[in-house]
């Protein structure tokens, strides 16, 4: 359960309004997810969140597909079931098959797994890794 309220558009100031449109309008999408609608309550964070998120998710060196898994990634490792949920969809949406996903998963349960034995050991960091 929420620890906001979910604002609707028209319950929403004109700032949070404006960025729900401006996510139609980015997204080709009438819909608006729950995320967004928590942060309608912080216009001035979910302004400044979206023009991040914009900027960062845009096609660039990396494409959306890729972005979209390595957000997946970082998701499970903060453990937040929203972003889980709502950027596997996305993913899915941009092509990412059944079996993407699944070596997906294992990749991730794999650096869980390597992470924490290297950070109980303390292993030092091979000279040729840094840069």
């Amino acid at each position: 359960m929420s620890t906001v309220k979910l604002l609707d558009y028209h319950e929403a100031s004109e700032k949070a309004q404006k960025v729900f449109d401006d996510i139609q309008q980015t997204r080709q999408t009438d819909y608006i997810n729950n995320f967004w609608k928590a942060m309608a309550n912080q216009p001035n964070t979910m302004e400044r969140l979206w023009g991040n998120l914009k900027t960062v998710m845009a096609p660039g060196a990396l494409d959306g597909l890729t972005k979209e898994l390595i957000y997946i990634a970082v998701s499970v490792a903060n453990s937040c079931d929203y972003c889980i949920h709502s950027h596997t969809a996305n993913a899915y949406a941009k092509g990412m098959t059944d079996e993407h996903y699944e070596e997906l998963m294992a990749v991730i349960a794999m650096a869980h797994q390597t992470n924490a034995l290297a950070t109980g050991m303390k292993v030092e960091v091979d000279e040729k890794f840094k840069k």
